[in-house]
């Protein structure tokens, strides 16, 4: 394999292949941002993947001297993020959110939202976690909202919804890997369209909202993913302003709405001047994800 051929003939442990992973990917000038944002954490994930390591593996395992066959797999695993510019969650065909781990593949958007820290948090205190009975994730994809939200909730029904046939069939397979088809039901709608008549003490999305233009520039780890999950027409606003004008009629009297819109933030607030969004702060940094309360739904 021409890319072994680089690889130096001292390095022996995960700790080093590691290290010198995260270089050739620095080197490589490839763009990150699905689950790592830089080539060192990047280059770990892929490197305790191909080892069949844990994420959290602690110094006496870094440190172990690798075999032949390990450093095989490690090298071709590394030249593939390389070669072929995919987010390494389609290497491994694994993602974790909120602590915990779900199967993806090119079917879905890679797992990545800030709203991991609201769920975490049940949503407080702008929910009584013990009152929460029915939550929807509209734009489900993986199913990683709506399957956290159920931990989060032991005592709620979840539905997932998408557009996409075949989004839904990777959140069925989370939803069965965790064990939660009692609790959650995954369906296909457009939005609100098959949902006529039910009420939710939560309604989450993270829904596309990647605007015309940047779309056409997507980097090749960006186009790699569905663009029925990303585009969000001219202003990346299509989905998101369909929810909000009739999130109201789906919203109990006490429910909320909580939605991120990324980089249309901005347009958004000039489309609805007098929407009262409030937007959410995020101890580990990402934004541009609202909250309004049922009242404020339908007072649009």
């Amino acid at each position: 394999m021409q890319y072994a051929a680089l690889v130096p003939s001292d390095l022996s442990t995960a700790r080093e292949f590691i290290l010198w992973g995260a270089r050739r990917l620095d080197k490589a000038r490839l763009v990150f941002g699905h689950g790592t944002d830089n080539a060192l954490d990047e280059a770990a994930w892929l490197v305790l993947h191909a080892l069949d390591m844990p994420p959290e593996a602690d110094g006496d395992v870094l440190n172990r001297c690798l075999n032949s066959d390990e450093k095989a797999t490690v090298v071709e695993l590394l030249q593939r993020r390389i070669a072929e510019r995919k987010p390494a969650a389609y290497l491994t065909r694994a993602a974790w959110f909120a602590g915990l781990k779900f199967y993806v593949d090119e079917r879905v958007l890679v797992p990545r939202s800030p709203i991991a820290e609201l769920i975490k948090s049940r949503f407080m205190p702008w929910l009584d976690p013990g009152a929460v009975t029915r939550v929807l994730d509209i734009g489900a994809g993986s199913g990683c909202i709506g399957i956290t939200c159920a931990y989060a909730f032991p005592g709620a029904q979840i539905e997932l919804t998408d557009i996409s046939a075949d989004a839904l069939d990777v959140a069925r397979e989370n939803i069965r890997r965790h064990g939660l088809e009692a609790q959650i039901n995954a369906a296909q709608s457009d939005v609100f369209d098959a949902l006529a008549g039910r009420r939710y003490d939560l309604i989450v999305s993270n829904p596309p909202y990647v605007d015309a233009e940047s779309m056409m520039n997507l980097p090749a780890e960006y186009r790699h993913e569905p663009a029925l999950g990303l585009a969000g027409g001219d202003e990346g606003l299509d989905i998101v302003l369909r929810i909000l004008h009739k999130a109201g009629e789906f919203l109990t009297s006490s429910g909320v709405l909580v939605v991120e819109v990324g980089e249309g933030a901005v347009r958004l607030e000039r489309r609805l001047p007098k929407a009262p969004f409030l937007w959410l702060e995020f101890q580990r940094g990402g934004g541009d994800v609202f909250l309004l309360t049922a009242d404020q739904c339908r007072s649009l």
